[in-house]
């Protein structure tokens, strides 16, 4: 197999998006979170969110959650490599630093990077998945530029109910999970273990020079995560959270006989105690401890690692209040950051405190919802932020709406303390965006047409000789989004277009990394105890540098499944990536996956 970069045209491809069916929007009758950080019917929610349940988690070719999340409408990504490798999620074309990871409401990432580690979350954990597109700096604060993608772990439910997983395939993957979930009276549980094992592929290209090494570049982690919820008394509950990945991924650093890997673990323990002060009026008191730490061995001497920790304490005092006018949402957030490793900063540690308060509801054929929060830094001082969004349905099937929201990006400590190139004299990154969506529903069909323009000041880039951070770059990112889903009987038909012009509106340079077009679809047929699927992901051709001098080609992927139920609590899945055995880059020199076969058995009672 040539497992070196082929390039070839997809606009053939990019014209079948009205006759191609993505993994699903959100339902209308859907509840979601992550757009209003209260319970909301999809229906009512103004900004753009994508749900992915845990059915379309098993069905899709995604290995990772970074491949899962770049199926949906708006989403791109670019990776170094194959599985646990380190990769980027961009949202609406904006920078992968400027997305925002939650894990059951918890921030996760590393303060020194200054973006979130997508490569060491287990699959196995998630319930669901909910990808809130668009500024949310007025609900979540720093990083929320592009978006946020927040995960719910799994919960638990009446009765006993074991199950578990066996996967084996393509390079010498091997994967098995078990756990149980359960409830009784006033108490709801969950426990789940995994394991996951691949001797991969080589992660570069000998086009990169002196870091080719032809080895293979494999990827192991053990995983748990577990959940408790408590009844005290009617309208009061308590919760606690806990999930802990242990990874090790081997990378290139040359032709070194040395077996270059870096050791990366993820930690986060969480509770919290809500109640129900009057009728209309719900409290919630959390507390949550994160960590993300990375170790980078490249050698036998001490010179060789390089380690870089992040913890991060949380508090959150919340309010949520019917009233007349809508459900009114106020509140404080505390986050506390702390750094260390083998570099010596300035400064290790930062805390950030925050009231926000907000308004969402709607009356006849209006809905609205307006949200504002400062945020007050101990590095830079104080940040302010807000959303404004109106719908106005037209027509019982056809809803209008406009949205304006601001947001900002805090300087990572490597941008402002790294020695040799930090600069403390940074400002935050800010974002102004502006979007008109219209979304039309005709029986079993649903389309969608949203226009965004984010206009991103102060960008952070590196500059000068010698090389420092600074606040040069402008950013204008503009696009559409095209989607229809239906489902029709046993079939279940999905696609999204996206249109995109992401550039630096000081050069006019085109950003890193991003298609200007890309494509996404998929179909799937129940019948009996089969479930059949097919899926594309096409994107245009790139640039993998700033000066727009690096080519990256487009490319298109297909994937099958199917899935048989042998009996009521087993079933029988097999997946094939990339059928055609595409070669292609997301990151230039790094390669991805060919064709791969899985073979999955489950066990769910």
């Amino acid at each position: 197999m040539n497992r070196y970069p082929r390039r070839g045209p997809v606009a053939a491809l990019l014209t079948l998006a009205a006759a191609c069916p993505t993994y699903a929007q959100s339902s209308l009758n859907e509840t979601v979170v992550t757009a209003t950080r209260s319970e909301s019917r999809a229906s009512a929610v103004l900004s753009e969110v994508v749900v992915i349940d845990r059915e379309q988690i098993e069905a899709s070719p995604g290995r990772t959650l970074s491949e899962l999340i770049a199926r949906q409408a708006g989403v791109q990504m670019g990776a170094n490599g194959g599985l646990g490798k380190n990769s980027s999620v961009f949202i609406r074309g904006t920078e992968a630093r400027h997305v925002l990871l939650l894990i059951d409401g918890v921030r996760l990432g590393s303060a020194t990077a200054g973006q979130a580690n997508f490569d060491n979350i287990p699959i196995e954990s998630i319930e669901r998945i909910e990808v809130l597109k668009g500024p949310a700096s007025a609900l979540y604060g720093s990083d929320a530029v592009g978006g946020v993608i927040q995960i719910f772990t799994r919960r638990g439910k009446e009765g006993f109910s074991p199950y578990g997983s066996a996967t084996v395939g393509s390079e010498g993957r091997r994967e098995a999970s078990a756990g149980f979930s359960g409830g009784q009276g006033a108490a709801s549980y969950n426990l789940g273990v995994n394991s996951v094992r691949e001797k991969g592929f080589s992660a570069t290209a000998p086009s990169i020079g002196r870091n080719f090494n032809p080895d293979r570049d494999g990827f192991s982690q053990g995983s748990l995560n577990a959940g408790l919820d408590w009844r005290l008394a009617p309208g009061w509950s308590a919760d606690a959270r806990v999930l802990y990945a242990d990874g090790l991924n081997h990378y290139d650093s040359g032709a070194s006989p040395f077996d270059t890997h870096a050791d990366v673990t993820t930690r986060l323990a969480s509770v919290g105690l809500k109640g129900q002060l009057l009728p209309s009026w719900t409290s919630r008191l959390s507390y949550a401890r994160s960590a993300d730490l990375g170790t980078s061995i490249t050698g036998t001497t001490a010179a060789s690692i390089s380690r870089f920790d992040t913890r991060q304490d949380q508090w959150s005092w919340t309010h949520e209040i019917g009233t007349g006018l809508g459900k009114v949402l106020a509140g404080f957030d505390r986050l506390e950051q702390e750094v260390s490793g083998s570099t010596a900063y300035a400064v290790t540690e930062r805390n950030t405190n925050s009231v926000f308060a907000g308004i969402n509801g709607e009356a006849g054929r209006h809905s609205w919802q307006l949200n504002a929060r400062h945020d007050e830094d101990s590095q830079f001082g104080g940040a302010n932020t807000g959303l404004a969004a109106y719908g106005f349905r037209v027509l019982p099937q056809l809803r209008l709406s406009a949205a304006y929201g601001t947001a900002f990006k805090a300087p990572s400590f490597n941008a402002l303390y790294f020695p040799g190139f930090g600069n403390p004299l940074l400002r935050p990154e800010r974002a102004r965006n502006t979007e008109l969506g219209l979304h039309y529903t005709l029986g079993v069909h649903e389309l969608s047409v949203l226009r965004f323009d984010n206009r991103i000041s102060d960008l952070i880039a590196y500059a000068g000789t010698p090389m420092r951070a600074v606040n040069v770059d402008e950013a204008r990112i503009r696009g559409w989004t095209l989607g229809w889903q239906a489902q029709q009987g046993a079939w279940g038909l999905h696609t999204a277009l996206d249109l995109l012009d992401a550039r630096n509106a000081r050069t006019d340079a085109k950003l890193p990394r991003r298609a200007d077009r890309q494509l996404t679809a998929s179909v799937d047929y129940a019948v009996g105890g089969w479930k059949f699927g097919t899926s594309l992901l096409a994107a245009s051709k790139r640039f993998d540098d700033v000066a727009n001098r690096v080519n990256l080609g487009g490319y298109a992927t297909i994937d099958l499944y199917a899935q048989r139920a042998l009996g009521s609590n087993w079933s029988l899945q097999a997946r094939l990536n990339n059928l055609a055995d595409r070669d292609y880059q997301t990151a230039k020199h790094y390669l991805q996956q060919g064709r791969a076969a899985y073979l999955t058995l489950r066990y769910q009672e």
